[in-house]
């Protein structure tokens, strides 16, 4: 597929973590303040929207058409929007997902729809549900202009994904500067993989959910001497606007001050230079020298687990929470990312332990981990 069919600017809107009048209710969107968000995006010259059938418990479909499809010409923006089959009970429901956002949004059509959260055991109810087809149909009836899929997995995955799916029209990977090297998020590998398939990439989770704009001080310290003035924000942003094969960077903004300063720091970019480059790594190797535990990723742990817990991904969590202090969101990626093994089913056998080439302390991290999130 063609980069044309992307908007010019990489800046893209994601109405994932929109301003609330109610921290405590997710649907209290605060639609005066969403609404001047929107329209300062769209006078900067940007265009691209990204929701799902999911965000704020479907009220982000009906917030951004109130706020925009019923506010600007059609022709004017682009919206994406997305369908977690996976986590519907049938696949009537599932397919009924794309008319639901239809008439949240206002519109006869969108014109990016992505299957939502592929990868691993999630997969198997996109086919069981044939999702794939069923996007295509749709985009032939004019519906959908154009079919991705976004994922949180590991390269080959996404590899085996394409391969199946060579009609996928563009991918969208959760790409940033902690993830870039990281064994188990694989960022660099995915954008190779995604880039040898020929599919442009939408860039999620550029901040990694917010946490990499309230870095301990240790981290932060080193960025603001390397840039004095520039956001913490700005650097995260920065690293993947300046890749290749990017056409959309996801912004999940909260505030007109955000949307602002993001836009400020777009309209300003370029690439780092060899001293920010430094800067950054610094404050990388400080960050990854907070982890509690030196995963590599390998999978060893797995292979004989009887309880079939998510080690990995369970020490991944860990060291998040141990570079970036957030508990709350670390808490909430725990809820889906091991719900089909959760800490709390080890039983203690010790498996884990005698396979790791790295010595973890296993059974003891699982504990804290059950401790903390569950």
């Amino acid at each position: 597929m063609s980069d044309a069919i992307f908007p010019a600017s990489k800046m893209g809107f994601g109405c994932m973590r929109l301003p609330l009048l109610d921290e405590s209710d997710p649907k209290s969107i605060d639609m005066p303040q969403f609404q001047q968000m929107v329209d300062l995006f769209m006078e900067a010259g940007h265009t691209y929207f990204d929701t799902a059938f999911v965000y704020h418990d479907g009220e982000s479909e009906v917030a951004l058409g109130k706020a925009l499809v019923e506010r600007y010409p059609r022709e004017s923006f682009t919206i994406a929007t997305k369908c977690l089959a996976w986590a519907l009970p049938n696949e009537q429901a599932a397919k009924e997902c794309l008319e639901v956002s239809l008439r949240r949004l206002g519109t006869d059509y969108v014109d990016y729809y992505l299957l939502h959260n592929v990868g691993g055991q999630r997969t198997a109810k996109f086919d069981e549900y044939g999702m794939w087809d069923f996007a295509q149909a749709q985009k032939a009836a004019g519906k959908i202009r154009y079919v991705g899929l976004s994922i949180h997995d590991d390269a080959a995955c996404l590899d085996k994904l394409l391969r199946a799916h060579p009609e996928m029209d563009f991918v969208q990977l959760q790409v940033n500067y902690l993830d870039w090297e990281d064994p188990r998020n694989e960022a660099r590998r995915m954008m190779e993989v995604a880039a040898a398939h020929g599919k442009p990439v939408i860039i999620m989770e550029p901040a990694r959910g917010g946490v990499l704009c309230r870095l301990p001080e240790e981290a932060g310290a080193i960025l603001a001497a390397a840039k004095p003035g520039a956001s913490q924000a700005e650097w995260a942003y920065r690293f993947c606007w300046n890749l290749p094969n990017v056409v959309a960077v996801l912004s999940g903004m909260s505030t007109v001050e955000q949307a602002r300063q993001n836009l400020a720091s777009y309209a300003a970019n370029e690439p780092f230079d060899e001293a920010e480059r430094q800067a950054l790594d610094q404050a990388i190797a400080k960050l990854r020298a907070l982890a509690v535990a030196p995963c590599t990723g390998c999978n060893y742990c797995v292979k004989d687990c009887p309880s079939g817990v998510r080690i990995p991904q369970i020490m991944e969590l860990l060291n998040l929470e141990a570079m970036t202090g957030d508990h709350e969101f670390v808490k909430g990626l725990y809820s889906w990312q091991t719900a089909d093994g959760r800490a709390s089913s080890c039983i203690q056998c010790g498996l884990c332990e005698a396979m790791c080439p790295q010595r973890i302390d296993i059974i003891h991290q699982l504990e804290v981990a059950a401790a903390k999130y569950e």
